[in-house]
C-alpha cells in the first residue's frame, strides 16, 4: 500500500509538471500521442500487407517506400505554399486524415501491382508530408532549447509504448482472425484500417483546440546557406539513410525468416516497456550537453543489432535486431530532434529567414539518404541477391551511420557557442 501511495504522488507529480508546460505544446503532445497509435500500423503492417498479398515479393515493399519518400518533399514543397492561405492546423490534421485514405486505397484494390503500390505509396507520402512538416515547425515554434528534451522524451515515449502495443494488439488481430474464423485475413486489415481513420479523426480534433500560428514569413525557399547548415544536412542524409531501411526491414525479415504477424507484434513487445521508461526519464532529467552521448549510445546499439542480423541471419539473429532498433531509434530520435531545432534556432536568426525554410530543405537531406539506400538495397537484391541483400546492407547502413557522431559534435560545439553569444548581447 506504501509503494503504490508513491506510486501514485509520483505519477500526480509528473503530471502537473506536464500542465506546467504551454498550453500550446501540451494540445500539440496530446495530438501527437493519439497520432502515435496509428504510426506502427502505416510503419510495419502496410508493408506485411503488401508482402502476404504479393507472395513475399519484398522488392514491392521498397518501391512502395521509394514511392513515400518522393512524395514526401514533394509534399513539403506544396505545403509551403498553402501556409501563406490556409492554417497550420488544417493542413496537419489533413495529413493524418490522409494516412487512412492511402491504406484504404490499398485495401480495395483487386491486385497489388506495381502501379498500385506506387500510387498508394505517393498517397502516404503525401500523408507524411504533411504531417511532418506541419509537426516540426509546430514543435519548434511551442518549445525551446530547454524543454526540448522534455518534449521530444514524452513524445518519444508514447511512440514506443504505441509501438509495442500497437503491433501485439494487430498481429493478434490478423492471425485470430483466420485461426478462429472470423473472418479472412485481407478483411482484417480493413477492420484496421477502419480503426486508423477514427484515430486521424480524434487527433485533427484535438490540434484545433489551440490556435497555432501560421509562419510570419512567406519566403521558405533558397539555395545558399551558412556552413553550419550544410553539417546538419550531413546528419539528415544519414538518418534518411537508416530510416530507408527501418521502416521495412522489421517486416520484411519477420516474413521472409519467422513468417507472420503474430511473431511481428511480439518481437516488437520484447523489452519496449523498459525501453519507454529510459527515455521518458532521459527527456526529463537530462539536458541539452548530454545529447552527443544519448546520440552516440544510440548508433552503437544499432550497429550491435544489424552485426547480429549479418552474422546469425536466423529467427534469434531477427530478434536481436528487433531489440536493438527498439532502442535505437527513439535514442537517435531523442537527441537528433533538439540538436536540428537548435541549428533551426540559430539560423533563422543570424540569416533573417523563415524557419520553414530550413524545415524544408531538411526534408531534401532526408529524401537523399532515403533514396540512396532504397536503391542501393534494390541494386544489392538485382545483381547479388536477395540473401546478400538482407544481411549486409543494414550492417553497411549502420557502419556509415558512425560518420555522424563527429559531425554532430561540432553542431553542437558551434549552436553552444551562438547560445553563449545570445546571453551577452
Amino acid at each position: 500500500m506504501v509503494a503504490f501511495s508513491k506510486i501514485l504522488k509520483k505519477t500526480l507529480s509528473e503530471y502537473y509538471f506536464f500542465l506546467s508546460n504551454p498550453r500550446d505544446m501540451r494540445v500539440l503532445l496530446i495530438t501527437n500521442m493519439i497520432y502515435a497509435f496509428v504510426l506502427p500500423v502505416v510503419d510495419v503492417f502496410v508493408s506485411a500487407y503488401i508482402m502476404r498479398f504479393t507472395n513475399n515479393d519484398f522488392t514491392l515493399v521498397a518501391y512502395y517506400q521509394l514511392a513515400i519518400y518522393t512524395g514526401i518533399p514533394l509534399t513539403f514543397f506544396i505545403n509551403g505554399f498553402l501556409l501563406k492561405r490556409i492554417k497550420i492546423a488544417n493542413l496537419y490534421s489533413f495529413g493524418m486524415i490522409l494516412s487512412g485514405i492511402s491504406m484504404l486505397f490499398m485495401m480495395t484494390l483487386d491486385n497489388l501491382d506495381l502501379v498500385g503500390v506506387i500510387l498508394a505509396g505517393l498517397i502516404m507520402g503525401a500523408s507524411f508530408g504533411f504531417f511532418w512538416a506541419n509537426r516540426d515547425f509546430l514543435a519548434l515554434n511551442t518549445t525551446n532549447d530547454t524543454n526540448r528534451n522534455y518534449y521530444y522524451g514524452l513524445e518519444t515515449f508514447f511512440f514506443t509504448i504505441t509501438s509495442i502495443i500497437i503491433p501485439l494488439f494487430v498481429g493478434w488481430f490478423i492471425i485470430s482472425s483466420k485461426t478462429m474464423g472470423w473472418f479472412g485475413e485481407q478483411r482484417a486489415y480493413q477492420f484496421i484500417t477502419f480503426g486508423v481513420f477514427i484515430l486521424t479523426i480524434i487527433s485533427s480534433i484535438v490540434i484545433h483546440k489551440e490556435k497555432f500560428k501560421n509562419p510570419k514569413q512567406k519566403r521558405f525557399l533558397y539555395f545558399h546557406f551558412d556552413k553550419l547548415w550544410h553539417k546538419m544536412l550531413f546528419l539528415a542524409g544519414l538518418k534518411g539513410l537508416a530510416q530507408g531501411y527501418l521502416v521495412t526491414a522489421p517486416a520484411i525479415l519477420i516474413m521472409y525468416l519467422i513468417g507472420d504477424e503474430g511473431s511481428l507484434g511480439t518481437i516488437q513487445g520484447i523489452s519496449g516497456v523498459v525501453t519507454a521508461i529510459v527515455l521518458y526519464l532521459l527527456g526529463r532529467f537530462s539536458k541539452p550537453e548530454h545529447r552527443i552521448y544519448i546520440f552516440t549510445v544510440g548508433l552503437l546499439l544499432f550497429v550491435v543489432g544489424t552485426m547480429a542480423n549479418a552474422i546469425m541471419f536466423s529467427a534469434t539473429g531477427v530478434i536481436v535486431f528487433m531489440l536493438t532498433m527498439v532502442l535505437f531509434r527513439p535514442l537517435h530520435d531523442i537527441a537528433y530532434f533538439p540538436i536540428q531545432m537548435r541549428v533551426i534556432d540559430v539560423l533563422s536568426k543570424k540569416e533573417n529567414r523563415n524557419e520553414f525554410t530550413y524545415i524544408f530543405n531538411h526534408e531534401f537531406g532526408l529524401f537523399i539518404g532515403r533514396v540512396f539506400g532504397l536503391v542501393m538495397f534494390l541494386m544489392l537484391t538485382h545483381y547479388v541477391s536477395d540473401v546478400f541483400a538482407l544481411k549486409y546492407s543494414l550492417l553497411i547502413i549502420a557502419l556509415l551511420q558512425l560518420f555522424s557522431i563527429p559531425v554532430a559534435k561540432m553542431v553542437i560545439k558551434h549552436t553552444g557557442k551562438e547560445e553563449f553569444k545570445e546571453k551577452n548581447t
